[in-house]
Parts: C-alpha cells; structure tokens; sequence
C-alpha cells in the first residue's frame, strides 16, 4: 500500500485521464506529486528560483494557477506564492500522515499542487507552498 493517496474516485474534473495516459504524458516526478500527492524534496525545483515575469501553469494540464507577481520567497525550499489564478486552484481537507492541513489542487484536473498555510505576507496572508514538479513556467512575452 502506497503512503500517498490519491483524489477520492467520486471526484470529477474537467480534464480526466486514465492512469497509463497520466504515466506517460508526466515526467515520474511529476506523476508522483500530481497524480500520487507525493511532495519533491526542499530546495530542488529550479522554479523555486524563478524571478521573471510570467505564469505557472499545471504540468498535468496546462491550467493557469499562479502568476509570477504573487510568488515570493519564503525560505521553505519550495515555491511559494500569496494567492492562486481565482477559480482555477481548489482546496480540501488533507489529514495524511497524523496532521491536519489544506491540500491545494488544480481544479481542472485535480493534480495535488501543494498546501496552503496561514502565515505569508499581505497582502493575503496565506503561503501557499507548491510542489514545482506540478509547474511548469510561462515566461511573459515582451
């Protein structure tokens, strides 16, 4: 039995695949925390990094969720950003590993993007801090 767990099988999102076709379309990093809600290590994405202007979009869908001006640095490892694209990040109960926490995921096609905590800057005050295996990064055009 795997310690992660996967979205509840009544759930229904917009974008739905099965898992060979999730397997296939994700890098197993990627696959992992989305499809698996697996967490990367601190300090190894690269979009951790990040500072230009842009969006991050779901790496299972391609889904606007975060744009560049509301991440800031944190000092957890992982992305980190003060509010998610309204309508396109949607929120649930995670009560894994013995803790009580808010698990954020896309809304289109449910991959596990991270968890959302109380104690970020304004003007929200809310961290949600993102896997950057679930992102990918869309530079701003000039």
């Amino acid at each position: 039995m795997s310690l992660f767990r996967k979205p509840a099988p009544a759930e229904s999102f917009p974008v739905q695949k099965a898992e060979a076709e999730w397997r296939a379309a994700l890098d197993p990093m990627a696959y992992k925390v989305l499809r698996e809600h697996g967490t990367e290590r601190a300090g190894t994405s690269p979009l951790n990094a990040e500072k230009r202007d842009g969006r991050f979009v779901c790496k299972g869908c391609g889904t606007e969720v975060f744009m560049s001006g509301t991440k800031f640095e944190s000092g957890t490892g992982w992305p980190s950003f003060t509010s998610p694209v309204e309508g396109n990040v949607a929120e649930r109960e995670d009560r894994a590993f013995f803790m009580t926490r808010t698990e954020v995921h896309c809304a289109v096609c449910g991959g596990h993007l991270g968890h959302v905590f109380p104690d970020g800057p304004q003007p929200t005050g809310l961290r949600y801090c993102i896997n950057g295996a679930a992102l990918g990064f869309e530079p701003a055009k000039p």
